[in-house]
């Protein structure tokens, strides 16, 4: 049986979670259907110092989950079409958050999940989740029981430029070997999925 994260797993230092959430599993139930998939690709904003993050001019009614407690679900509308879903770390007060870049299918997912926007919509991700308790019964994220190898590779966030400094930090955290990582090449992702054939 899997094992749904618990309140602890969320409230440790941002960039730990933003490590360890690669290779756990990303399940959401919708309409009586649980759509699986391993998370393969992360991303840590520390607001409200980093100027990446939503948080950084502070508190504001599109970001106050980000201000709540940890293990709960913080989603956002950008391009006015693209909703992208964070995890929310620390305590409540500390605005920081892991986005979930990229997911690998397991099961129930039939649309795209290599990018932030594509997993939202193959999950059907949208602002009425925002909030949502990540140990209820809708949206949470659990331990796989067997967990494989993982080589986690770090590197600098995507479409931050504005960050000044901020954008060089390399707080994005993805599995090197998966072909669903969001920065791929058509090729490069090609390659990748037949070695896992």
């Amino acid at each position: 049986m899997h094992s749904k994260l618990p309140r602890t797993f969320y409230e440790r230092s941002t960039l730990k979670v933003a490590r360890d959430l690669i290779g756990m599993h990303l399940v959401r139930v919708y309409q009586g259907k649980q759509l699986v998939g391993r998370i393969v690709e992360t991303e840590a904003y520390q607001g409200p110092e980093d100027l990446a993050a939503h948080s950084a001019r502070g508190l504001t009614p599109r970001n106050a989950v980000m201000f709540g407690a940890a293990g709960h679900a913080y989603v956002y509308l950008i391009y006015g079409i693209w909703h992208c879903v964070n995890v929310v770390t620390r305590t409540a007060g500390i605005p920081h958050a892991v986005l979930i870049r990229a997911i690998e299918p397991l099961h129930g997912l039939d649309d795209k999940t290599h990018g932030p926007g594509l997993l939202c919509r193959a999950y059907h991700i949208d602002r009425q989740l925002n909030g949502a308790d990540l140990l209820g019964e809708t949206l949470w994220i659990e331990e796989p029981t067997n967990i494989r190898a993982i080589r986690i590779q770090r590197a600098t966030r995507i479409g931050i430029d504005y960050a000044g400094d901020w954008a060089y930090k390399l707080w994005r955290f993805y599995d090197r070997d998966s072909a669903y990582v969001s920065t791929l090449t058509v090729a490069q992702r090609r390659q990748l999925q037949a070695i896992a054939r």
